[in-house]
């Protein structure tokens, strides 16, 4: 982002007498309102001139996929224009944005790799080979994407390996390797939760179906469960002043108290071929689960039982099918571009509002009361999210490709990649 310049007239020099001992006294204080004054000129000019929240991690820093940008343009009758793209190696990493770094994976001689990026040009500030080579038949490389917090760097690699980098160097901190008889068909997926001092991570049957290590040392703290590993990071929420974590591992519903990783609820959710991807949402005491397959979707209301929850099904449906593809929650209605359709869906009912056929396996964000839509087939949509339909006011050719990977808005821009390219667009008036 460009700065402007603001050029400034030299400080009038104070004069002083030396002779006398009150004017150099008045002679210091007008020099230290001078000085205090430039500071503040300095400081200002220094600062980008709009903020915005960072987006440290997978669905931002809320867990929810909504960004706090506002003032995007969101109707372009020309190009949107590009800022940059970058050939990055197979993944199905998103982007962390922290300042003006990017994060995000890659894959590049049989290793699995960690990029930091300048924000403002796409140039690799470092690179970082954390994990071997990771190949499935649905495409190769990382999965997860990199969490940052307070100068590190967390990312979990396809086979299980954990690693935390220095978020300036690149250079390894602590790493764990999670045992690989547990790793799930299509390689381990969840990103890492960092919560307090804890980095929570997904490792299944004895490791435990979540892990959670000092963030700083890597070591152990707690484990919580033994069921198989599931592909959705684990999913933080507050209920009744209290903090909990939930887990989609590959056959259920898992609830654990965040401090101390003990077991609060435990729902069967059995898909086909153990995929449980998509992310929760919790939302006014109650807990949404939706996958994809032949499964579909849930809502359960929760309620405290001595120390531990209750759920009760509030309605249970296939209106919402999401292999790995998570919805975002605006007003009391789930938008999302499923394995059938892009849809509304009223929260507490079910119900669905209106759907777009054939608009498939794409990923959502949401800004500002706008969806960012990206196609499976790497096609943007920029429209109001409403109950009432959905009519783009945007529609741009960004990607080819396969494109499954959910798009990040930063610093008025979107970064959006396919399995091997990161492409960034100015959305900025």
């Amino acid at each position: 982002m460009n700065v402007n310049r603001i050029e400034q007239d030299p400080p009038h020099a104070v004069r002083m007498d030396h002779d006398s001992a009150s004017l150099r006294r008045r002679g210091r204080a007008a020099v230290g309102r001078v000085c205090m004054v430039v500071s503040l000129l300095l400081i200002h000019v220094g600062q980008p001139q709009a903020t915005a929240v960072d987006w440290p991690n997978f669905r931002g820093v809320r867990h929810d996929g909504i960004s706090d940008e506002k003032g995007l343009k969101t109707s372009w009758t020309n190009p949107i224009p590009m800022t940059w793209e970058r050939s990055l190696g197979e993944s199905y990493s998103s982007m962390a944005c922290v300042g003006n770094r990017i994060y995000t994976c890659g894959a590049r001689d049989q290793k699995q790799m960690v990029y930091c990026l300048d924000a403002d040009t796409g140039k690799v500030a470092w690179e970082k080979a954390f994990a071997g080579e990771y190949t499935n038949s649905y495409g190769n490389g990382p999965r997860a994407t990199p969490t940052v917090r307070d100068g590190r760097v967390y990312i979990q690699g396809g086979h299980g390996r954990l690693a935390c980098l220095n978020a300036d160097t690149g250079a390894e901190l602590w790493s764990k390797q999670f045992d690989k008889s547990h790793e799930p068909t299509w390689g381990y997926s969840g990103s890492v939760l960092v919560e307090g001092d804890l980095a929570i991570a997904i490792g299944g049957g004895s490791d435990g179906s979540m892990a959670a290590f000092n963030r700083t040392t890597g070591e152990p703290v707690w484990t919580c469960g033994n069921d198989p590993a599931g592909y959705a990071t684990p999913y933080p929420f507050t209920f009744k002043d209290r903090r909990f974590v939930a887990a989609l591992t590959g056959s259920s519903i898992l609830v654990a108290d965040i401090k101390t990783g003990r077991q609060v609820l435990h729902i069967p959710w059995v898909t086909d071929w153990n995929v449980n991807a998509a992310s929760p949402i919790f939302h006014n005491g109650h807990l949404l689960i939706t996958s994809g397959y032949r499964t579909g979707s849930g809502l359960f209301k929760l309620s405290l039982d001595g120390d531990k929850l209750a759920a009760v099904t509030v309605w249970k449906n296939k209106v919402l099918m999401n292999k790995f593809q998570s919805c975002v929650l605006h007003e009391g209605k789930l938008y999302s571009s499923d394995q059938k359709s892009f849809k509304c869906v009223d929260f507490m009912t079910g119900e669905q509002a209106w759907e777009q056929k054939r608009v498939k396996h794409g990923t959502v964000t949401l800004a500002d009361g706008f969806l960012y839509l990206l196609t499976e087939e790497g096609e943007l949509r920029i429209g109001k999210a409403s109950p009432e339909g959905f009519r783009p006011t945007t529609t741009a050719s960004v990607l080819s490709g396969r494109c499954w990977t959910v798009p990040v808005l930063h610093r008025g821009r979107i970064y959006a990649r396919n399995f091997d390219r990161i492409v960034c667009f100015d959305l900025r008036p």
